[in-house]
């Protein structure tokens, strides 16, 4: 059984758990410390969403919401499932818990990005009801 909850207080299992999962999602950025992952988990602009199956964290999800002049905005990040758990609906179930999220603070839209190559979560997110939107995104490094 899946379940999804937030992140509130970071403990010895949670960094762990991070230092498990981020290398499955990116190669080129390290784990978070535990010290930034409480910053994150008090962040009042983040929530920090864990998938876990029984005791173990398989996922995670990041959901950031912030005010612009014409909205609340909602954008997912940083979304991984891990390989062990894979195809058990832990995406589907960490997305669904930041939708609404985002629908209880007020976003009338969510946006994410996902690289052409994670085939298995472009899927997902477009059976969820995400709709590419044709955009360019562009990016500066600091």
């Amino acid at each position: 059984m899946i379940s999804i909850s937030e992140v509130t207080e970071v403990d010895d299992d949670i960094v762990d758990a991070f230092a498990r999962l981020i290398p499955q999602l990116s190669k080129s950025n390290p784990p978070p410390s535990a010290d930034q992952l409480r910053s994150m988990a008090s962040s009042r602009s983040s929530v920090l969403l864990i998938a876990r199956d029984g005791d173990k964290i398989v996922g995670s999800l990041t959901l950031a919401l912030f005010r612009i002049p014409t909205a609340m905005r909602a954008w997912i990040e940083d979304v991984v499932v891990d390989e062990s758990a894979r195809g058990k609906g832990v995406g589907q179930a960490l997305n669904d818990a930041a939708l609404e999220r985002a629908r209880e603070a007020g976003a009338k839209t969510v946006d994410l990005t996902s690289r052409p190559s994670r085939e298995a979560a472009n899927r997902l997110y477009q059976r969820i009801g995400f709709v590419q939107r044709d955009t360019n995104v562009y990016r500066y490094e600091l």
